[in-house]
């Protein structure tokens, strides 16, 4: 592939507009959360989303083993979540010290949220550096008064 076909490769794909999400799971004592952004509507019935997670994050072990996650759906002021879940978590740390979280169906919903679905996993497929996980939504939470965070990046090619 050329650098002028790359090049347009990465600037369409920065066209697909993305919201912000943390993503969340607990297995057992361990839990945590990490920023996500290619997350998507999968299905009607079953209502069902799909969310990618580079390989080798740590919350990865935790759908895995549990094979659940819950998304929280941030407004459009999630700087906050930035700056906290931006840097990721190891499984010792804890990603929710200093926030309000509480567990639910599927993981940790935290405070600093528009919406939240929580899910159980259906599917786990190769998408080449990530992770796509398909789940069903079994539990769910929205507020319709706020608007979601929604962006759009330069380049397709990296966060």
């Amino acid at each position: 592939m050329n650098a002028t076909t790359q090049e347009q490769i990465a600037r369409a794909l920065g066209r697909i507009a993305s919201g912000c999400f943390i993503l969340t799971a607990r297995a057992g004592t361990k839990r945590t959360g990490m920023l996500a952004s290619w997350v998507q509507q999968a299905g009607f019935e079953p209502p069902a989303v799909s969310v990618a997670v580079r390989k080798g994050r740590a919350i990865e072990s935790l759908i895995d083993e549990s094979k659940h996650f819950a998304l929280n759906i941030l407004g459009e002021d999630p700087v906050a979540m930035f700056k906290h879940f931006g840097r990721g978590f190891t499984l010792d740390e804890d990603a929710f010290a200093g926030l309000d979280a509480k567990d639910c169906a599927g993981g940790i919903v935290i405070a600093n949220r528009i919406g939240r679905l929580s899910c159980r996993v259906t599917g786990k497929h190769d998408a080449g550096d990530h992770w796509l996980y398909v789940g069903e939504v079994i539990d769910a939470e929205g507020d319709d008064a706020q608007r979601p965070y929604v962006h759009l990046r330069r380049n397709g090619m990296n966060y």
